[in-house]
């Protein structure tokens, strides 16, 4: 499965990551700067560690699962 990974940084100047299942694909870099900075200029999401005060990085992130049977 896919995820897009947006990373940020908070007041506590730690990492926050938000991710998000079954991106549209290609993912344009333009549209996902620009949704990171709407989602900090909103506060938008709260964190332990304060406001979200930058943007750190993005990333799709593509997970195999594979199931083991156990006999």
């Amino acid at each position: 499965m896919k995820k897009l990974e947006l990373k940020f940084e908070n007041a506590d100047q730690k990492t926050v990551t938000f991710s998000l299942d079954h991106p549209s694909e290609p993912v344009d870099p333009q549209a996902v700067s620009s949704a990171m900075d709407e989602i900090i200029s909103q506060g938008a999401l709260i964190t332990s560690g304060g406001d979200l005060t930058g943007k750190k990085s993005a990333r799709v992130v593509d997970t195999v699962i594979e199931e083991i049977e156990l006999t």
